[in-house]
């Protein structure tokens, strides 16, 4: 009975958790979602891992949990591209794109031993920008990148093929695009 009432209790939350993240258009926290639900954070990282296992489109950004909306998708234009910089360097490249009106939703390398490995960015502008940097920093994790010298793969998306070109010009002008 008492594992019973559990149970509800989570039902309700990942569906309560679903309805924020459907509603939100930013990303929330799991320490946002672990406040309005008043429980811990490895609740939440249980149950967005419950909802995914659904099928639910969620994914985990440096700024939290986003709801991945499909019906929007076929209004913007989408590239994968290919580049190399530094560590250093990181900030210029996503600056770059997100001054060209482009959003840059993901980074992927190829490890020689678990294949591809994508990681979630979703970054729209400089403020994101700073905040992702700035977390990298305070948590000192490794970019994706330290894996493959530098090379790395963006998907971006933009709501005109014209800033995906002009962005991607940029980027050959500060000698990060690689190409054939």
């Amino acid at each position: 009975m008492k594992g019973e009432t559990k149970k509800i209790l989570g039902e309700k939350r990942r569906k309560l958790i679903l309805k924020w993240l459907k509603e939100e258009v930013e990303p929330i926290t799991g320490k946002e979602l672990s406040e309005r639900t008043n429980v811990s954070r490895q609740v939440i990282v249980q149950d967005i891992s419950l909802l995914k296992a659904t099928g639910e489109p969620i994914i985990a950004t440096a700024r939290g949990y986003v709801y991945v909306n499909n019906k929007n998708e076929n209004q913007y234009h989408t590239r994968v591209i290919v580049v190399k910089h530094t560590k250093e360097q990181t900030k210029d490249e996503l600056n770059i794109l997100v001054d060209h009106g482009v959003r840059i939703i993901n980074v992927m390398v190829e490890h020689p031993i678990y294949g591809d490995i994508t990681g979630s960015l979703m970054l729209k502008n400089r403020r994101e920008v700073e905040t992702f940097m700035n977390e990298l920093s305070k948590t000192g994790a490794s970019l994706l990148s330290n894996l493959t010298e530098g090379v790395h793969l963006h998907t971006i998306e933009a709501d005109d093929e014209s800033e995906l070109d002009e962005a991607c010009e940029a980027l050959r002008k500060a000698g990060y695009l690689l190409e054939d």
